[in-house]
């Protein structure tokens, strides 16, 4: 005799697949740029979470490019090695020793755990910079900063080899400027300029704040610039967020479909804010 009393749980997970379906057929062969933050990626169980979230995504047709941070890491190598990090409106100031150092914890240390742990949750991951390829082309943004730079030209070709192979680029924040120096990024920066220059339907800056908040400490769901332009004026998006916030509308303004700023410590929020109708963190849109 065959028994219809099903577990909840199974019918639970069955009607997330349903409710998902509609977003599944919606973004196949989409394009995501996910920007993993520096203290985003403090927990190991959170990172693998992540990267078992960006194999999923390729899993089902999306193509996933990841960029990530590392400025506390770099901070740490910086202190062990007795450098001092200085900062003017926050952005490090980057001299030859300091971005040696950089180059080193994101291109090597930072950039090939996320690869090991993409792969150890089933996916095929390539980790690159801006520098492969001339990927990223930047020029100095401030010559008090140092070699600091700012995207100025993006080349695909290398990404979109890497995704046509059935891979997932992890992009090292790395430029290399117009004379073959090498120059630190602003991880957000970087996905911004990336996210515009493949196409992305989605952009993705993953960090440790749930998103954009109101001045009764809520989560604000939907923004959009002129709504933006608003809170700040009000005093209620402030420090960090604002820099945040205006990679967002650059990346809306420059033909992305939505931005989204959300949580990268829960656990699949970025499937949650993707796959259902709920979302996760904050979206940002022209309208």
């Amino acid at each position: 005799m065959i028994s219809h009393d099903l577990d909840p749980a199974l019918l639970l997970k069955a009607e997330t697949l349903t409710e998902a379906l509609p977003y599944l057929q919606r973004y196949a062969g989409a394009t995501f740029v996910v920007k993993y933050g520096g203290h985003a990626m403090g927990d190991p169980a959170a990172a693998r979470d992540f990267a078992a979230d960006v194999v999923l995504l390729k899993a089902v047709g999306i193509n996933p490019v990841v960029v990530h941070g590392g400025g506390p890491q770099i901070g740490a190598a910086l202190k062990a090695q007795g450098v001092e990090s200085r900062f003017v409106g926050g952005l490090r100031v980057t001299d030859e020793p300091t971005m040696r150092v950089a180059e080193m914890v994101l291109s090597g240390t930072i950039n090939k755990e996320i690869v090991g742990w993409i792969n150890a949750a089933g996916g095929r991951a390539v980790g690159i910079s801006g520098k492969d390829g001339r990927l990223v082309t930047t020029r100095v943004v401030d010559s008090a900063l140092g070699l600091v730079g700012e995207p100025d030209d993006i080349d695909t070709r290398l990404l979109d080899t890497i995704g046509k192979a059935g891979m997932i680029p992890v992009v090292a924040p790395v430029g290399v400027g117009a004379a073959g120096e090498t120059t630190n990024v602003n991880a957000d920066t970087m996905a911004g300029a990336l996210a515009i220059a493949t196409g992305a339907e989605r952009l993705f800056l993953l960090t440790d704040v749930p998103g954009v908040l109101d001045a009764d400490g809520k989560l604000v769901t939907d923004l959009t610039p002129p709504a933006i332009l608003a809170l700040e004026r009000a005093g209620v998006i402030r420090g960090g967020m604002i820099p945040k916030l205006q990679t967002c509308v650059h990346a809306v303004q420059g033909g992305v479909d939505a931005a989204v700023i959300l949580d990268g410590r829960v656990p699949h929020a970025m499937l949650v804010e993707i796959f259902t109708r709920q979302g996760a963190g904050t979206l940002v849109r022209l309208g």
